[in-house]
């Protein structure tokens, strides 16, 4: 049987503008009072420390990196408790794996803390049992560490698992571990990005064009037996 590792910022719950915001009041706290969520943009799918190690350096800020990450992972965790959703369509792919029985892990870059505030406030965490998080393995994506780890944690063989993704670094890690990947890009334009190509399945409408029932369906055809339907 598959193994199924989603990542959770953008594909699973739509936490980016609660990631922009804290990240700008992180900013402003610091004298950067005009950070863009086209500036933000760039960013997405790149762990937070590794996003505030290049923020850092480009702004010239005076603070160790160390307090930046918790300065924004204190005010990410306010807004993420009450203000985060999950995309109904992820949520119905996730209860239906669930009933059949498929393995299935979160690997995030975001901090542990984070991940399960997400989950315990989206109602996830009683689906998703296995979590791993950046912080755990020694590179962020597009390393394929976390996604590993993951599968490691699963009991699976990287060859047998698939990657729910939703940024090109997150596709790449994917590929980096041996695993296929079904890619839902959050900003759709990006959906021509190189990174994308290797998808075994692309929706390159986003989560707009997502469906449950088409995710499992392509699921069901890679051998396990269960194609077309629930």
């Amino acid at each position: 049987m598959i193994s199924v590792i989603f990542d959770l910022d953008g594909t699973l719950v739509d936490s980016e503008p609660n990631y922009y915001e804290s990240g700008r009041l992180t900013l402003e706290r610091h004298g950067v009072p005009d950070f863009t969520w086209e500036q933000h943009a760039r960013f997405i799918g790149i762990g937070t420390l590794e996003t505030l190690e290049v923020l850092k350096e480009r702004y010239g800020l005076r603070a160790p990196v160390e307090q930046l990450l918790a300065e924004q992972n204190a005010a990410y965790l306010e807004l993420a408790r009450t203000r985060t959703e999950a995309f109904p369509e992820m949520r119905g792919l996730v209860e239906r794996l669930h009933a059949r029985g498929v393995p299935m892990a979160v690997a995030s870059g975001s901090s542990r803390e984070a991940i399960d505030a997400v989950l315990e406030g989206t109602g996830l965490a009683a689906l998703l049992g296995t979590v791993v998080s950046a912080e755990e393995v020694e590179r962020g994506k597009p390393a394929p560490d976390v996604f590993l780890e993951a599968a490691r944690r699963l009991g699976a063989a990287p060859a047998s698992c698939v990657v729910v993704e939703d940024a090109a670094p997150g596709a790449l890690a994917a590929r980096a571990a041996g695993m296929a990947c079904l890619a839902v890009p959050y900003v759709a334009e990006s959906a021509a990005d190189p990174a994308f190509a290797g998808a075994g399945l692309l929706f390159p409408g986003g989560q707009a064009e997502f469906t449950a029932a088409a995710a499992e369906e392509w699921l069901g055809s890679l051998g396990t037996g269960w194609a077309g339907g629930a």
